[in-house]
């Protein structure tokens, strides 16, 4: 199958989003298939085509919120090339500016378009209202009508990573249409204890401060309002042991803000900021840790976790729906529902080795079930879908749709089920 990923966000650019494509398009190729990527490019002139590696580059826009960028208008030689790939679907990971364009080259090009919904945007609208309540309130309002327009209007099937975002469409915005539950697979391999050199752990816990007494809690993400960072620095300051730390890795807009609330908490001798780490070093990290933990409630899904639990790290989470699909209470995790809970979650494991250790080993077993193999698999199906859904309302010439449209009309009218002959 020859299959178009249209992107916003692809690497260098590093968030879940980014790597989730990444992933797809790599598992893709591994079972056979022919995988293309559209994304914005950070040069805002030129336009660059990786043929090797068919990864197209549009001139991008900064957007004005992180480090995000929109794609500028679309020459006609960009669709030129696109359609000589000949592709069999459009895959959209974003409702933007990739996003429109996937829409409008599926219709020209007479394909089936497939759309994943990554961000939880409802969790986001801050960066726009800038926290103001009622424009925040529009925000969510016009969030939830573009949202439901893009998936329910224009895709000929439908993805979701987890039951969180799955609730979403059918509870709050009321989606009636199918919806296919995907998780994005993950290369455990690099986490795996066996495939990490134990010394260079050593050597970064001792670089980072840390005895073989501390018990070392790593939250990995974007130092940004919705990671919820505040949170477990609240948390920290509730704990008295002073062999408890928090590693924070990761680097985004809040950074600084973040460093003054730990000075003013005074938990210099407790919380690390360790900043942005590229991501081949980023298993040594976990392995540095003795537990991850999360406070986040905006995640569709939450790769570092299973990152975490690859890593064979306990799962120290907060009651949401995207974490549940990945962690067992009481068997790879806990959960808790405020700080002061969290706070003694933290205390009981630091004084239960034999439960920590029963975690650990179970961890990683949790983490297998996102494996790439089954995420390109699961991928394919929805593609098959898509195709079936497609080809048949393409079926229907203009008259059946004119008689379904007057059955509807009359069905409405009289509250019966008319048929025309």
């Amino acid at each position: 199958m020859r299959v178009g990923l249209f992107t916003d966000s692809y690497p260098p650019f590093i968030n879940g989003v980014s790597t989730s494509v990444e992933t797809l398009k790599k598992s893709l190729e591994k079972e056979g298939h022919t995988v293309y990527v559209v994304t914005v490019g950070h040069d805002d002139k030129n336009y660059k085509y990786d043929e090797k590696n068919r990864i197209l580059e549009i001139p991008g826009l900064p957007l004005g919120i992180y480090d995000y960028r929109v794609a500028a208008p679309y020459p006609v030689k960009v669709v030129n090339k696109i359609r000589s790939w000949h592709l069999d679907v459009i895959h959209s990971h974003t409702e933007l500016s990739l996003g429109i364009f996937a829409r409008l080259l599926a219709k020209q090009f007479g394909i089936p378009l497939v759309h994943t919904y990554h961000t939880m945007y409802k969790d986001y609208t801050y960066y726009v209202s800038r926290n103001h309540k009622y424009f925040d309130m529009g925000c969510k309002k016009g969030i939830e009508y573009l949202s439901k327009f893009y998936c329910d209007n224009t895709a000929n099937a439908f993805i979701v990573p987890t039951i969180k975002t799955y609730k979403l469409f059918r509870e709050e915005y009321h989606y009636d249409k199918d919806i296919y539950i995907v998780p994005t697979g993950i290369d455990a391999s690099p986490f795996l204890e066996e495939n990490i050199d134990k010394k260079k752990v050593e050597d970064l816990r001792k670089d980072l401060g840390y005895t073989k007494k501390d018990f070392v809690l790593v939250f990995v993400g974007r130092m940004a309002q919705e990671k919820n960072i505040e949170y477990l620095l609240r948390v920290m300051s509730k704990i008295k042991n002073n062999n408890i730390k928090l590693l924070l890795v990761g680097d985004g807009p809040d950074k600084e803000k973040y460093e003054k609330l730990k000075d003013d908490l005074e938990l210099s001798k407790t919380v690390t900021f360790a900043g942005r780490v590229e991501w081949t070093k980023m298993p040594y990290y976990y392995h540095a840790a003795n537990a991850c933990i999360t406070a986040s409630t905006t995640e569709t899904q939450g790769l570092t976790v299973i990152e975490g639990l690859a890593s064979g790290l306990p799962a120290i989470c907060i009651e949401d729906d995207a974490f549940r699909t990945m962690v067992i209470e009481g068997l790879t995790g806990r959960f808790f529902k405020d700080e002061d809970e969290c706070v003694k979650v933290i205390e009981s494991l630091t004084k239960d080795n034999i439960q920590v250790e029963s975690m650990s080993k179970q961890a990683p077993f949790s983490a297998k079930k996102f494996s790439t193999e089954e995420f390109a698999k699961s991928v394919i199906e929805v593609y098959n879908a898509a195709i079936k859904n497609f080809n048949k309302n393409k079926k229907k010439d203009i008259p059946s749709i004119i008689i379904d449209l007057i059955k509807k009309k009359r069905g409405k009218k009289s509250g019966e089920d008319n048929n025309i002959k």
